[in-house]
């Protein structure tokens, strides 16, 4: 079985939060450590999360908010060959989170390579951190597919998502469209918390 790595954003997956109920949930996940999460820096967090793609052999990525724009950035990497998939949910849109947070992260700008490995892009309709034309726009340059679970904020604990156990589905239609079947799973804009 494939390990899954957790990518938590700014600040970490504080207590509540969907990740951290995925690390006690999903046997064989764990999550990417990072020495500053108040204070991003793209080559440390790259650093990291190069290191634990190492030790897992292969793995998926699930990432939340900044954590997305940090597997975007294995994009023409030789780490990015050892990632399965990737679940990118509430991905961040930099200049909004700069407007939200400032000075707090350096992560250069936008990744826009196109990703080399099946990815799900979760976004939805009023997320403070990236509107859907932006969501839309960076999904489709990612190659990634795109889905949009309605007014759900920026899926987090402040937007009522504890364990998200709908979430899961996505995962396990990740895997199933990285093993190069069809997924079966759909998503209606309902959510479940």
């Amino acid at each position: 079985m494939s390990e899954v790595l957790i990518l938590p954003g700014l600040f970490g997956s504080g207590e509540g939060h969907w990740q951290q109920h995925w690390l006690e949930d999903q046997p064989g996940s764990r999550c990417v450590a990072q020495n500053d999460w108040d204070r991003p820096n793209l080559d440390a967090w790259l650093l990291q999360l190069e290191g634990a793609l190492d030790e897992a052999g292969e793995a998926y990525l699930v990432a939340h908010s900044l954590g997305c724009l940090l597997a975007a950035r294995l994009a023409g990497r030789n780490a990015a060959r050892r990632v399965k998939g990737a679940l990118l949910v509430a991905p961040c849109d930099l200049q909004a989170t700069e407007i939200l947070h400032p000075g707090h992260i350096t992560f250069g700008g936008m990744p826009t390579a196109p990703l080399p490995f099946p990815s799900i892009v979760v976004g939805s309709m009023n997320d403070a951190y990236m509107t859907v034309d932006r969501l839309t726009l960076f999904g489709r340059l990612w190659n990634a597919e795109t889905r949009n679970i309605g007014l759900a904020g920026h899926i987090n604990v402040a937007s009522g998502f504890g364990r998200w156990r709908s979430g899961y589905r996505l995962l396990e239609a990740l895997k199933t469209q990285a093993r190069g079947r069809r997924p079966t799973v759909s998503m209606s804009p309902a959510f479940a918390v």
